[in-house]
């Protein structure tokens, strides 16, 4: 055996103990969650992942070869958060709520702490259309604008897994509520209506606010909605006074309450 041969002899020694060390890893994370479950402890601890980014660091200090092995360590930690977010969820998680009521900052925020996959539903209409969701309210008028929300929600039948950010008056079509839960829980988040002008004041990307930003009008078509809202929804979040991640071990702890109920 030449020098080459036996070099990728030792390569392929340290490719299995890789191989056995990450499926013991992606046991241990079930296992953590399972133990978290039994024992009511928060499922989300941020904490425990800088911990653990603290650690590299120090063992990487001055060695070769730390930008990649540091890349793969990241990798290693979005696959344990697929693996933890699949075991939570075998469905879409469909996020409701007037327009600031939160949808975008909690989907950013499960995509970090599960690497979950994010649809923003106005974003990608607007991608797809090639204008802003103000031009085509514009351009086309609204029934053409929910239309191509209901055949957004269409598509995603396909899917799971995935948290969806609807827009706001996507749950005022019946039709889009059936959508919504074929291979979705649907959670509502609410906020008083002086917290929401707070967070769309400086928004121009809401045809229905422009030029009546005020409590008033928000309260008023806040109510309009109130009834279809809590009619679609599975559960209702209040956001006002809480975190991002307050939210989130809430929207995660009632989830899991009801697919205990439900049997699932």
């Amino acid at each position: 055996m030449n020098q080459l041969d036996i070099l990728r002899e030792s390569l392929g020694q340290c490719d299995e103990i890789l191989l056995d060390a990450l499926l013991m890893r992606n046991r241990i994370v079930e296992d953590i969650m399972v133990y978290k479950e039994a024992n009511d402890i928060p499922i989300l601890q941020p904490e425990q992942e800088a911990k653990q980014r603290e650690w590299l660091n120090r063992r990487m200090e001055g060695k070769r070869h730390k930008d990649e092995v540091t890349a793969v360590f990241e990798e290693i930690t979005r696959n344990s958060k697929k693996i933890q977010a699949r075991k939570l969820f075998d469905y879409n998680i469909v996020l409701i709520g007037f327009m600031g009521a939160g949808k975008s900052t909690i989907s950013d925020f499960l995509r970090t702490v599960f690497a979950m996959e994010v649809v923003e539903m106005d974003q990608i209409i607007a991608e797809r259309e090639g204008m802003s969701i103000s031009d085509i309210f514009e351009t086309y008028g609204e029934e053409y604008f929910r239309n191509l929300e209901t055949e957004l929600l269409i598509e995603m039948q396909s899917r799971s897994n995935v948290v969806i950010s609807c827009g706001g008056g996507v749950p005022m079509r019946e039709r889009n509520v059936v959508e919504m839960k074929k291979n979705g829980r649907v959670v509502l988040l609410t906020a008083k209506p002086e917290t929401i002008l707070n967070r769309v004041k400086d928004n121009h990307d809401r045809p229905l606010l422009e030029g009546n930003k005020n409590v008033s009008f928000i309260g008023d078509l806040m109510e309009k909605r109130r009834e279809k809202y809590q009619a679609a929804a599975d559960i209702v979040i209040e956001t006002d006074g809480k975190d991002k991640l307050e939210i989130c071990e809430e929207l995660v702890h009632r989830l899991r309450a009801l697919d205990s109920q439900s049997g699932q």
